[in-house]
């Protein structure tokens, strides 16, 4: 019974054995060949009807994206041809509000996610994208009076211009990296959400990505606009079929929290060990604004995804809990970055990983202070769970101070779960796969109780069957 001397059985991941792994006969409409051009991204803009001003920021984002390098840090990314990739797929059928008319191969994909079951219990509005481009939503027609937009962000592109020019691609500028550049070149689907002045909303507005064909990118733009002293909670889901062939998701996510408001940004994965995931997230809150990212990552051979929060106002507050899961050819290179620029402004960084059968998991991190946000305060805590030695967690955080009168903290913890620990709990009775799961779930705590009671119950899920047979 001593685990160090054991040899970790290989198992299925998740997305093999899972709900998730499952497969849907492709029928889309239309895809671009593979490989990516001037003319495959003007291709893209003409088939949405888009305004010139953004296709000619499509194609300035595309002249950075080949002149930007790869990433000279984090995982290796050799094993992704991006010219072997399809940029754009249209699945058939057009964007519906009743579910009962989006094509039967599709309904039935989302079916067998939950994704109508979930929106009759606790949903205030659902978004549903498929390869490329958002195919159902539904939103509640007491939010719709209340001013509220929920829309893909193509169509609201169209509908309200100002909010884009306004803001889309200040937060995440196309330079920011060689990934943001590529979003902003072939961006397609994803999430719009504005909330007028003082709108609380009591229930969570969700989105669900699905990846179907192989060979292809998808690369979802969301732009959320929280107005003064409102509030609204957004979760995204994110599940692909098992596939031996690599696909690559590389989202953007901007986020404005204004005076008060109030952006809680909930992120479950459970990516297939196919897909390489690459994905730039960034907040800023003003005066009196929080923002609360919670990040769940699962799957995906590779992760590297650092939301970060912008304290620009004074008093203003940020919050960045995640989790991460490494498993056999996985590595999750996740962290967080916050940068205090306001006064009394407050954050708090919470990173858990944990990682089996040879996987990988990384905290990258970065905590800055800049000189003038007096009395800031931050915290960092980064927790790592090795299961085996076959398996690394790394931590790399990087923490910048230049002002005199702030406080911060730094702690790091990696531990195992050892005989003793299994001893004790199997003297009371469970056995040794029960005791390692308990253990599991308690070191994972901390992010799951903050997750939505419906979504607790599922990661507790998806954490029980990633970790079968990881004990023992």
């Amino acid at each position: 019974m001593v685990v160090a001397k054991k040899t970790i059985r290989r198992i299925e991941t998740a997305l093999e054995r899972g709900k998730f792994g499952f497969k849907t006969e492709e029928k889309d409409t239309y895809k671009t060949p593979k490989g990516l051009n001037k003319k495959i991204v003007t291709e893209i803009s003409k088939r949405k009807n888009e305004p010139k001003w953004m296709l000619d920021l499509r194609l300035k984002a595309l002249k950075i994206f080949h002149n930007k390098n790869y990433p000279k840090w984090g995982p290796k990314l050799d094993q992704i041809n991006l010219e072997n990739l399809h940029y754009y797929v249209l699945p058939r059928g057009k964007k519906e509000s009743d579910w009962n008319k989006l094509p039967e191969e599709i309904a039935e994909t989302f079916e067998r996610l939950g994704i109508p079951e979930a929106e009759k219990k606790f949903l205030a509005a659902t978004s549903a994208q498929y390869e490329s481009e958002v195919v159902y939503k539904s939103v509640q027609e007491a939010l719709e009076k209340q001013g509220v937009i929920f829309e893909s962000t193509d169509n609201a592109l169209k509908k309200y211009p100002h909010f884009f020019k306004e803001y889309f691609g200040k937060i995440v500028p196309a330079n920011d990296n060689k990934f943001a550049a590529l979003n902003s070149a072939v961006w397609s689907g994803g999430s719009f959400i504005y909330v007028p002045k003082g709108v609380k909303l009591p229930l969570p507005l969700q989105a669900y990505f699905r990846m179907n064909a192989d060979n292809m990118g998808q690369f979802e733009r969301t732009l959320i606009i929280a107005d003064e002293g409102s509030s609204v909670h957004y979760i995204e889901g994110c599940t692909a079929p098992v596939s031996a062939i690599n696909s690559l998701h590389a989202a953007v996510v901007e986020i404005i929290a204004k005076k008060g408001a109030r952006v809680q940004y909930t992120t479950l994965q459970d990516w297939s060990h196919n897909i390489y995931n690459l994905v730039t997230k960034r907040a800023h809150a003003h005066e009196n604004a929080e923002v609360l990212w919670l990040d769940c990552n699962i799957g995906a051979k590779v992760t590297m995804k650092y939301p970060a929060v912008y304290l620009l106002g004074d008093n203003s507050r940020g919050e960045i809990h995640s989790l991460a899961v490494g498993t056999r050819n996985q590595h999750q290179d996740t962290g967080a970055k916050v940068i205090h620029s306001g006064k009394n402004t407050r954050s708090i960084i919470v990173s858990k990983s944990i990682s089996k059968d040879g996987g990988r998991t990384s905290y990258r991190g970065l905590m800055k202070i800049n000189k003038g946000a007096k009395n800031a305060q931050s915290k960092v805590s980064c927790d790592a769970l090795i299961l085996d030695k076959f398996s690394r967690s790394d931590t790399y955080p990087t923490n910048i101070i230049s002002e005199r009168d702030s406080s911060s903290s730094h702690e790091a913890t990696v531990s195992k779960i050892n005989e003793d620990q299994l001893f004790y709990m199997m003297s009371r009775g469970l056995t040794e796969e029960e005791s390692g799961s308990m253990i599991i779930n308690g070191f994972a705590d901390p992010i799951i109780k903050k997750l939505p009671m419906e979504y607790a119950l599922e990661l507790n899920r998806l954490l029980e069957i990633e970790m079968t047979d990881s004990v023992g």
